[in-house]
Order: structure tokens, then sequence, then C-alpha cells
């Protein structure tokens, strides 16, 4: 295993893949350089002498400016470099991006829905409409388990606290995010419970529902009748009978939405989970696919990166306005645009926002971005899409599960438990957290800096991929971990 990498030539630091003590001399090029500190692993050491206020280059990009002069050898992080970032900015629009070459076809076995999408699961789920009635969703869901049978995988609650006492757009969001898990093909059948005096009540959210099939989708207003228990029970096990009538086969992966989201990063996680998740992200889009980038505040410091590889102007002009809006929801709360990274990215090894960011686009790969989302919106076009969301790990999940993917590709170096409403795939950054916590991470992307190829691991990550489309459940479904969150910006009354 190779000691660091630097991953850029253009990079004036490189980065630590395993611990090293202070006094290792380390070779960078024909250059002899003494480690004058120890150095954790997924964190940076100069490579060149450094003077202050210089830009730090990763990624061949700038991530910080020098606090102070330094020579070679020096563990650069938070104490020495602060953020280049600043608050709304002005873009022009420099295309550079090639389109990918399409490859041979391949296949998973989903569901077809009478609708004409495919789904990957053939699951039950009971959307409440308001917080007011979780209570009475959890209880049908642990009912309802006795009945399950057939094709049909689970009956799963999706609890949340809205519904009511919103205002603006915090009852849209939560109307639409609502609207789309009932229309999510991942779902065989249901069931839409509400209390009837909320806000966002049935007769509410029915109109962003739009056309449904009534043997699909079944509603219970409990405020409505005697025994709301006895009557969810009623329409679960109608739900569960026409679902069980489906059975999967075999569906072209162009049909295929993955979601793409990272949490818990660390110094490692632009080198190995993120460009992985890229690879797959290209080999996927070149079969006919389509893929899904979130979490903007993780995009500040890169976004030119992703606004030069939109088609054409008119999405570029999108992406400017989704990046700003996301700037100004910042400054209107009075908060720090680049108020992150986290306290376990930092201890992980990220400095600077925009060493996050450059590190999070990774997961993008190199194919054109086809479409922007605003929150809520659902997928349109095939290819890489850019959808507004915020990088909370549960809220930019469930952002992406509404949007239509049928899969999440979740990389950390940290490591989180959490699960969305599709199946969520945690991709580890490093072979030790892939160890340590077997339970959680479904795919060891830390092999890569294990001399692995990137060629091979991708392969294998879309062969997984497929696997799980067909039927094979991650870690967090098997431990029964269903979560879902809405965006919330506003006043609540």
């Amino acid at each position: 295993m190779q000691e660091f990498i630097r991953i850029n030539k253009a990079d004036n630091v490189a980065v630590v893949l395993k611990e090293l003590e202070g006094g290792t001399i380390v070779e960078v090029g024909s250059e002899k350089i003494i480690l004058s500190e120890p150095i954790p692993a997924g964190h940076k050491f100069t490579i060149k002498a450094i003077t202050r206020n210089e830009k730090i280059i990763k990624y061949g990009f700038p991530i910080g400016y020098a606090k102070e002069d330094m020579k070679p050898g020096i563990w650069i992080h938070t104490h020495n470099i602060k953020t280049t970032l600043g608050d709304i900015l002005d873009y022009s629009y420099q295309p550079f991006y090639t389109n990918l070459v399409p490859t041979e076809k391949a296949y998973f076995k989903g569901y077809r829905r009478r609708s004409g999408k495919a789904g990957i699961r053939n699951e039950i789920w009971i959307i409440p409409t308001v917080g007011c009635v979780n209570s009475i969703a959890t209880g049908l869901e642990k009912q309802a388990a006795a009945l399950i049978a057939g094709s049909v995988d689970g009956v799963i609650a999706f609890p949340h606290p809205y519904g009511c006492s919103q205002m603006g757009d915090d009852q849209e969001n939560t109307r639409q995010i609502l609207a789309d898990l009932v229309n999510h093909p991942n779902a065989g059948g249901v069931l839409v419970l509400g209390l009837g005096c909320e806000n966002s009540s049935i007769a509410e959210i029915k109109p962003y529902i739009g056309a449904y099939d009534e043997k699909r989708v079944k509603f219970l207003q409990c405020q409505d009748i005697e025994d709301e228990m006895e009557a969810g029970m009623v329409l679960l096990e109608e739900l569960i009978g026409y679902a069980g009538m489906f059975e999967r086969e075999e569906i072209n992966a162009g049909e295929l939405i993955v979601g793409m989201k990272c949490g818990g990063s660390d110094g490692l996680s632009g080198i190995t989970a993120n460009p992985l998740v890229g690879t797959f992200s290209d080999i996927l889009i070149s079969k006919g696919g389509t893929t899904v980038l979130t979490e903007v505040p993780e995009m500040f410091g890169a976004e030119t990166l992703l606004m030069n590889r939109c088609r054409d102007e008119e999405l570029f002009l999108k992406t400017v306005a989704m990046i700003n809006d996301f700037k100004q929801y910042f400054t209107s709360h009075n908060q720090t645009i680049y108020e992150n990274p986290s306290p376990g990215n930092k201890k992980g090894g990220i400095s600077t926002l925009e060493d996050k960011s450059l590190g999070c686009t990774q997961k993008s790969g190199n194919a054109p971005v086809t479409d922007v989302l605003t929150y809520g919106e659902t997928i349109k076009t095939k290819g890489l899409n850019l959808l507004s969301a915020p990088g909370n790990d549960l809220v930019a999940a469930t952002a992406l599960a509404a949007a239509g993917a049928h899969i999440v590709l979740f990389t950390t170096g940290r490591g989180t438990p959490f699960a969305s409403p599709v199946p969520t795939v945690k991709i580890s950054s490093n072979t030790q957290l892939s160890r340590k916590k077997n339970n959680w991470i479904d795919f060891n992307a830390g092999r890569l800096a294990e001399d692995f190829k990137m060629e091979d691991l991708s392969e294998q990550l879309f062969r997984y991929v497929i696997e799980v489309a067909s039927g094979k459940k991650v870690k967090s479904e098997e431990a029964g971990f269903h979560d879902m969150a809405i965006f919330k910006k506003g006043v609540t009354l």
C-alpha cells in the first residue's frame, strides 16, 4: 500500500493514505521531504514551500489560503489554512464536457408498474399526511407484518413531524415530497393516512399526486371513522393482495435512477469512494441510465466544474440559480455560507468547504449535466441530473428518493446506520471503517488505496447495484431501517 497520494500534478499538497510519523522521509518526484510532525491518515502535508496567503492546491484547484509561511513536510489543516470562499458570485458559461460513448446494455430483475414505471422493491408504504398520525402509521406497520405474503417485500411507515403549522414553501415542500413518495414505483401499494384537520390534508395532497391507480393507492382519514386501526388493516390487506400479483421481470438498466450522496466524509472520500461512484455514474449513463447529484452547499467552491459541464446555457443558468439561491438561503438566516465542514469531516482530514466540495463533486463523474431540478421535482431527463437539496444526510437522501431514485449510493469515511425511503448503499472510503462497521457498510472503496484498479472496482460496484436492483437487500434494509426527512426552511406556527 502506498503511503500518500498527490492527486493532481498541480497540487502543492499530498494526502497521507496511512498515518505517518514525524521524521518520516517521503519521496515526491525527485525530492525527498522530511515530515516535521505526525500526519494522520486522510490528512495533507505540504510538498513545496508555501508562503503566507498563497493558494493551497488539491485536486488541481484551490482549497484555501495559507495562514503562514510553510516549508515542505508540514501538516496542513484547519490551524494553518483559511477558506477562499466569499458570498454570491458572478459566473460565465465556459462549456467543457465530452459525451459518453454508449456501452453494452445491462439488465436487472424489477417490477413493471401499470403506470409504465419500473420499481426495484415491491413494498407497501404508509404515508402520513401529518405528524399527528405517526403513531397510527407505525402501529399499522407492526400489525400488517403478519399479512405479508407473495412477492411483497414488507410494509413500511414513513413518520415525519410536518403537514400542519407550516407556511409558504415549507407547506408546499411537504405536500410535494409526500406526493412524490406516493407515486414512487418501489411501492407496490400505498396507504395515505390523514387526520382530517391538518393543512396538508388528503384533499389538499391529492392534486399533487395527480392521476393514480385506485387499487394501488388507498386513503384513510382517521377523524372520519370510529376505529382507524381496524379500517387501516382492511385497506392494507387489500393493498398487499394487489401488490402480491406483481413478479420480478427483466428490465433494461437504462431505466435505473441512482441518487448519489456523501456524508461523514474523510480525507480519502475524494480519492476513493467519491471517484468510484463517479465512475459508476459514467457506466450507468453510458448504458442509458440516470444519476442524480445533490447537497448543494457541498458544491460551493467546486460549482464551476458542474456549470461548465452543462449541455447548454439554459442549464448553466439553472445551475447558477440553484447555487445562488442556496447562498441566499444561508445569508437570509444570517449564516456564514462556508460554515462547513463538520467536526467529523475535519477529524478525517477535510480542512475547508472547498476541500470538501471538490471531493464531493467527484461523484458526478465526467458525464455532461442534462437537467437541473428544484427541490421536490422529479426526474424527466436521462443522464446526469443536479438536484437542489441541502447537505443533511436524511433530507438529501429523501429528496433523491422523491425525485425518483430507485437506489441511493452513500459514500462515507466515518460511517452511519441511517437509511432512506429507498435502498441506501453505504460505501466506505477506507478499509478500516468497512471492517469495523461491517453491519453498516455494503461496499468497500478503500481498496482503491490498496492497489485495486478503478476499472475493476467500478465494475464490481455496478454488478452489486444490479444485484440490489434485483432484490438483494442492503445492510440497512436487513436491519429494518427506513428513514425520511423533509426540508424545512421557515416558520412553524
